[in-house]
């Protein structure tokens, strides 16, 4: 059980510092509470406005968490949001969220949740010029063992 997290930040100012993280635990995030507006602003963004995400009551009464839930896509928006807070990549020219791979949702984020990024740095590729990284991200819940999601999310960099 995750109770309290510090993690100070890393800091990486070129392709050498970043491969020298590969393989290790780069950190973890503060701790984010999804509220309800969130999940409502979420909905309106993404036209999904299914029950379980944005009816309190019907959801309080008929839903299998007895609480409205985030959508999964919610939670994996965060993942730049959080990311900043654990690394701050330096000398960058440009940045991209190139994709996720292999992601599995575990266990619901219910409204008022605390969750946290925790991040390993998997691999650290040159592509002629191009750094390529590997994060395996993990999102905690605050007092819960299993992780809301796991998988892993690609950036790419160029310095």
């Amino acid at each position: 059980m995750i109770n309290s997290l510090k993690n100070k930040m890393v800091i990486i100012n070129n392709f050498e510092e970043y491969k020298k993280l590969e393989g290790t635990l780069a950190g973890t995030s503060s701790w984010h509470t999804i509220d309800q507006q969130q999940i409502n602003r979420f909905a309106d963004a993404t036209l999904d406005h299914q029950w379980i995400h944005v009816d309190e009551k019907r959801a309080e009464e008929e839903g299998p968490y007895q609480s409205t839930i985030a959508h999964g896509y919610l939670t994996l928006s965060l993942i730049p949001y959080l990311w900043k807070q654990i690394a701050e990549v330096r000398n960058v020219k440009m940045e991209i969220n190139y994709g996720i791979e292999n992601f599995r949702f575990g266990v619901p984020v219910k409204v008022n949740d605390k969750v946290c990024l925790q991040a390993r740095i998997k691999s650290v590729n040159d592509l002629k010029g191009t750094v390529k990284v590997v994060v395996e991200a993990k999102l905690l819940i605050q007092d819960q063992l299993r992780p809301a999601y796991t998988g892993d999310v690609i950036f790419l960099y160029h310095f």
